[in-house]
């Protein structure tokens, strides 16, 4: 048969298995889409029809894509026959044609997560409970999860675990949103995304006559990606291929990363157990990667336990060992990366659009996407906007400017009411009605209440705001952008807010906003070659992020860009050039799978996804330093590192730190560089070394410990020379030392980790 023509030995068994279940495991890489469209080509050919296969996919274009292949293997127009699409489409699909049997109109209305939350957030007002504590976001997630384990209101209220659980939280009324929330959307006929799955399970369990209809409908099951399927989606499978048992799942228990969402690895890793007469066919014949990166994967996944034994293996080339790369800070791992695209470029022809930049937390692209910027680069972020784009980030961005400018209206209106202080939108437009009237500032306005007009609680809730801006004015002056910033996340309730919201985007929104704060207290601390703290008002600050933000652009999805993006958001995808970033404890593996061997697990998971990502080039790199809550942090290289043996990789350190005067001499005996593969690096290493001085340094200098540095003591400096130490700050790993110097260069501030200094006896 044709269609059978170029599959491998494994894919053609699990092609020309028709009866009884079957489970594809299929590796990174190994075609699995290509064997799922061949069976269904396949049971064609054999006479099933069309309308008995049920085949579920978790996207819209995976669907369409099968549905292709198909009719363009068969010839015909059966395909379209075919009930192939996502869980939520195809059950939507069932639910129209059953609606009546659970109270729904057949044209009910679907909501998606914002209409869901808007009636939320109706609810929580109608019950006068506190908005901010029963926040609409972490509301749904609750409903949703419950919902996804198969928990209706009643059961979510007898049950005794749940209930310690949002007593414990101080939401002991949370059950009585979810009957409410229920209730509202049953009588607005309207059901969520959840209630897709949900009523769908409501539907076989209640109605008997249903269940037998649909059993023997779908005659012929198959389910992709079957490792990211939840409880739901499990128990519905199971009950409608129970009459048959011809339930196909295909999947890979290596790339189960959503638990976050509900999947469960436990769903396939017991499939053999759900089926005595279960065919398992390993498809382990990758057509993506080069060997030494199957190799790297093999190595890093054989260390979970609870897994389905496979080993990758390609008849690619070898090619080229991983790259492994340390830096001292996490800007530099961002200058690394846009380096190395560039040598790649040159050196191979590569394409922007080849190279991928994968890391664990949205809020690290920040690094990358500055780097970028400055070497014009052009690059397209997925899975989430912009970092300086990201509504939290410009919302605190928005108190930064109107401090510094209070004449800024835009921001003004933005940030005037958030965090909530009881300045309703009516009193806002009443302030823009006047300030137009007047051909004032909405500023000028606002500062008197005269001029405004808005009294009672309003009014005093201005005031304060008022007041409140006018403070950190004043702090403008004598502090610097950091202290600033840190005073304004804590003051206006900001940094808070996000932080008491414990949901997934509410959790993210909060790592963003640390992340904002960390590259202003590195901007602060980050003095030019020769170790001098220089000017780091928030003005300044803000001009740099003008002028890095100014640059961005709609950009065409097709364009030859660079992809920046999460893990997660990867998966499925593949680039001709990887680089996997922060590989650092508490970073990669995240912090809160420490204590835990099922999420350990998933995230050594989630780094072989990474790593089987790249086709040819692979690049593993992580950060010496990282700013993380306002405080420079001494990272761990991750655990991960150390299970890929030192065989398969080449090894790299680059000292290049604009923080570091005389990094590259500091570092010199440690640093492993090849420079020979990287000659821009070689370039700047050199332009740092040969820097000219206005100093001549003592015959006998040599740098000593800073740590011995104490106030009143005489000291060298290369290039400024003799001075005096008059006072000392700042913790072990960031001293600062303010120090008098002669021959005109009078008194400045030194860090002394970058500063050579010599004492004088």
């Amino acid at each position: 048969m044709d269609y059978l023509k170029g599959l491998n030995e494994q894919q053609i068994i699990a092609v020309e298995h028709i009866d009884g279940p079957l489970m594809i495991i299929a590796g990174a890489g190994s075609g699995k889409t290509k064997v799922l469209t061949t069976r269904i080509a396949h049971l064609m050919h054999h006479g099933v029809d069309a309308f008995n296969i049920l085949a579920l996919t978790f996207t819209n274009k995976a669907a369409a894509e099968m549905k292709e292949r198909v009719e363009h293997t068969l010839g015909n127009t059966e395909a379209r026959n075919l009930y192939i699409g996502t869980f939520h489409s195809v059950f939507a699909r069932i639910l129209r044609a059953e609606a009546n049997k659970l109270g729904y109109p057949n044209n009910f209305t679907i909501y998606d997560t914002d209409d869901a939350k808007s009636v939320i957030k109706g609810i929580v007002n109608d019950m006068n409970l506190d908005d901010k504590h029963y926040k609409p976001a972490y509301v749904y997630n609750r409903i949703s999860a419950a919902k996804n384990s198969l928990l209706g209101p009643e059961q979510y209220r007898q049950d005794s675990q749940i209930q310690q659980e949002d007593a414990r939280s101080n939401r002991p009324q949370m059950g009585d949103i979810y009957a409410a929330y229920a209730k509202r959307c049953f009588r607005n006929g309207a059901m969520d995304f959840d209630d897709l799955l949900f009523n769908m399970y409501v539907l076989l369990t209640g109605f008997p006559e249903a269940l037998a209809k649909y059993q023997h409908r779908f005659k012929y099951i198959l389910i992709d990606e079957y490792q990211d399927t939840n409880l739901a989606q499990y128990a519905i499978i199971k009950m409608l291929g129970a009459v048959h048992e011809n339930i196909c799942v295909v999947g890979d228990d290596a790339q189960s990363i959503y638990s976050f969402r509900g999947a469960t690895v436990q769903n396939i890793l017991q499939f053999q157990d759900d089926y005595e007469d279960v065919k398992v066919v390993k498809l382990e014949q990758n057509y993506r990667s080069t060997q030494s990166i199957l190799n790297v994967a093999n190595n890093v996944i054989s260390n979970n336990k609870n897994q389905i034994p496979k080993e990758l293996w390609t008849s690619n080339s070898e090619g080229e060992k991983i790259t492994l790369v340390r830096t001292l800070t996490d800007n530099d791992e961002g200058r690394f990366v846009a380096d190395a695209i560039i040598e790649m470029k040159l050196r191979n022809h590569y394409h922007n659009k080849e190279f991928a930049i994968l890391y664990r937390t949205n809020a690290q692209s920040r690094s990358f996407e500055e780097s970028l910027r400055r070497m014009n680069i052009p690059y397209k972020l997925y899975g989430g906007v912009s970092f300086y784009q990201r509504k939290e980030i410009k919302d605190f961005l928005a108190y930064l400017r109107v401090i510094v400018n209070n004449r800024d209206e835009e921001n003004l209106k933005r940030i005037i009411n958030y965090p909530a202080r009881g300045i309703g939108k009516t009193s806002i437009d009443k302030i823009l009605v006047k300030a137009n009237e007047l051909d004032k500032p909405f500023w000028e306005v606002i500062e008197t209440p005269e001029l405004s007009g808005i009294k009672g609680s309003g009014g005093t809730a201005i005031e304060g705001f008022v007041n409140m801006v006018k403070s950190f004015q004043s702090a403008l002056e004598k502090e610097n952008a950091y202290d600033v910033a840190f005073a304004v996340g804590k003051r206006t309730g900001l940094v808070a807010e996000l932080y008491n919201d414990k949901s997934v985007e509410g959790l993210a929104r909060y790592e963003n906003i640390q992340e904002l704060l960390n590259s202003i207290k590195e901007f602060t601390e980050t003095p030019d070659e020769e170790g001098e703290l220089r000017d780091k008002t928030l003005g300044s600050y803000l001009q740099q992020i003008t002028l890095l933000t100014d640059t961005d652009q709609d950009k065409d999805p097709n364009a030859d860009a660079v992809k920046l993006m999460t893990i997660h958001a990867a998966k499925g995808l593949e680039f001709s050039c990887v680089f996997v970033v922060g590989l650092e404890e508490n970073l990669f593996p995240n912090a809160m799978s420490l204590y835990d061997r099922a999420d350990l697990e998933e995230e050594r998971r989630l780094f072989y996804v990474a790593i089987t990502r790249a086709k040819q080039r692979l690049w593993v790199t992580y950060a010496n330093t990282r700013y993380r809550f306002g405080n420079l942090v001494q990272n761990d290289a991750s655990r991960f590192l150390e299970e890929i043996p030192e065989k398969h990789l080449d090894k790299t350190f680059t000292g290049m730190s604009n923080r570091a005067q005389g990094s590259i001499g500091s570092f010199g005996n440690m640093m492993n560089q090849s420079f020979d593969k990287m000659p821009s690096l070689k370039k700047l290493a050199d332009k740092l070394q040969s820097k000219t001085i206005d100093h001549t340094p003592s015959a006998d200098f040599k740098a000593d410990n800073p740590m011995d540095m104490t106030i009143g003591i005489q000291v060298e400096h290369q290039k400024f020379g003799f001075g005096k130490i008059t006072h000392l700050e700042g913790g072990a790993n960031n001293r600062i030392a303010t120090i008098e110097f002669g021959n005109g260069h009078g008194q400045k501030k030194i860090m002394l980790n970058y500063a050579k200094l010599r004492i004088l006896n």
